[in-house]
């Protein structure tokens, strides 16, 4: 496990240099022992502070990591634990609230144990504050990326840390809703873990300590950088030539050899991070690359197939990345190829239609500029709900089709020696799409 850094010493780990400035603590009064008068809790915060020198379980303030400024949140578990309460939620709500007035991005540096229980449901409803103010800031696009430090449990990973736009965390930390002393007794210790939230699709990424300040420097730098300019499609890396029948395209299109979309996601971006899982407990990792980064000096959004047949989590992956880069301003490059969506029962139990369907809802009402090129296999509706309408584009090596041309021979009760002259039946080619108006162009190498 990941040394527990104090708040502080987490704050001068990520910022550059002197450049963090605490914000001013809220005032609020009360009486002996909080507002429920709960004996001993005076004496137990008196403690607390000469134990951590703060006055509070977080210390809130701008810094800049990476050379972009933020407003940063870092909670001190030595400080009963990080818990939340009332003094707490005045403190959240006022970094929150000078981050709207001021542009600055959020980024939670998460370590609690949950409400202070001394302060009973007044401590549990300001979870209802962070709530609010998190929102607010999404409404007024601003990013919020997470950090969660040993441990993030209860509500506020529920809130701050699941709640962000991004989540990393530190390696071995424990992160879940439940905390260690409120689990059931026989609970595997390894699922609250942040490597077991990465595998669950709650959790972006596990990061090194030595590697957070540059990490999350780069993710600030790419979420903080909107453009309203459409983006040209990347240049073919395969086939140079258009193919000659339909079946020539679908055997194209399947080859071994041809490009994929890691091929082209390096060729065309100086760096980039990756967003990771659908928030809803699962990853595609194989069918489905999404994140954001660099192209020619602009931040660019991706979502990618891979060529496999395209998993439920992948495409809900897809819709969070399009919806996030919509919110901030961020266009977005979609790569299509898929023989088409997973359909097995496992991904009918997991709701791929629903997906499928909230996919093509998100790039239908993005109002970012969304480019797309095919790259290889586009199979169904699998394949076009990834698809800008109006704004897609082919390579030599790819085609579409309403349905794979040896499903589509099946259906109309042909035989096997009939697939061949079925595909070219579907005007499935590169130019027949053009030519159909389905894509706007077929585009060359670099």
């Amino acid at each position: 496990m990941t040394e527990r850094l104090a708040a502080r010493q987490v704050v001068a780990l990520l910022t550059d240099g002197s450049s963090f400035t605490e914000l001013p603590a809220p005032e609020r009064g009360s009486g002996p022992d909080g507002p429920l008068a709960w004996q001993g809790y005076d004496a137990s915060r008196a403690r607390a502070v000469e134990r951590t020198g703060e006055e509070e379980s977080v210390v809130c303030g701008t810094g800049t990591v990476g050379g972009t400024r933020a407003v940063l949140i870092a909670f001190e578990f030595g400080f009963l634990g990080g818990s939340l309460g009332e003094r707490t939620g005045d403190r959240l709500e006022a970094a929150y609230t000078y981050a709207r007035a001021r542009r600055l991005p959020v980024v939670p540096l998460v370590a609690t144990g949950g409400s202070r229980l001394q302060e009973g449901m007044l401590a549990l409803t300001q979870l209802q504050r962070v709530a609010r103010q998190s929102a607010l800031t999404r409404e007024a696009d601003l990013p919020q990326i997470a950090v969660l430090r040993d441990p993030t449990t209860g509500g506020g990973w529920a809130t701050l840390g699941a709640g962000a736009d991004v989540t990393l965390a530190l390696p071995g930390a424990q992160v879940g809703f439940a905390g260690s002393r409120v689990r059931p007794p026989d609970a595997d210790p390894a699922a609250y873990t942040a490597e077991a939230q990465v595998a669950a699709g709650a959790v972006d990424a596990v990061v090194r300590p030595g590697e957070l300040r540059a990490v999350l420097g780069r993710w600030l730098r790419l979420l903080t950088s909107p453009s309203t300019a459409p983006l040209l499609p990347p240049s073919s890396l395969g086939a140079s030539t258009l193919p000659a029948t339909g079946w020539d395209a679908v055997q194209r299109a399947r080859s071994p050899q041809r490009p994929r979309a890691e091929a082209y996601l390096s060729a065309y971006f100086t760096h980039r991070v990756a967003i990771s899982g659908d928030r809803c407990g699962g990853t595609d990792p194989d069918g489905m690359l999404c994140g954001f980064g660099e192209h020619e000096g602009r931040t660019v959004a991706y979502a990618a197939q891979t060529g496999t047949a395209t998993r439920p989590a992948g495409y809900r992956t897809a819709t969070r990345l399009i919806r996030l880069a919509d919110r901030l301003g961020i266009p977005v490059l979609t790569l299509v190829d898929t023989p088409g969506a997973a359909n097995d029962a496992e991904a009918e139990r997991q709701g791929v239609g629903a997906a499928i369907a909230d996919l093509f809802g998100s790039v239908a009402s993005a109002r970012t500029p969304i480019t797309t090129l095919l790259i290889g296999e586009g199979g169904s509706g699998g394949a076009l709900a990834l698809a800008a309408p109006g704004n897609t584009w082919a390579t030599p090596d790819s085609y579409f089709s309403v349905i794979g041309p040896e499903m589509a021979a099946a259906i109309l009760k042909r035989g096997a020696g009939e697939v061949e002259a079925t595909a070219d039946q579907l005007r499935i080619r590169p130019q027949d799409l053009v030519e159909l108006g389905v894509v706007r162009g077929v585009v060359e190498g670099a």
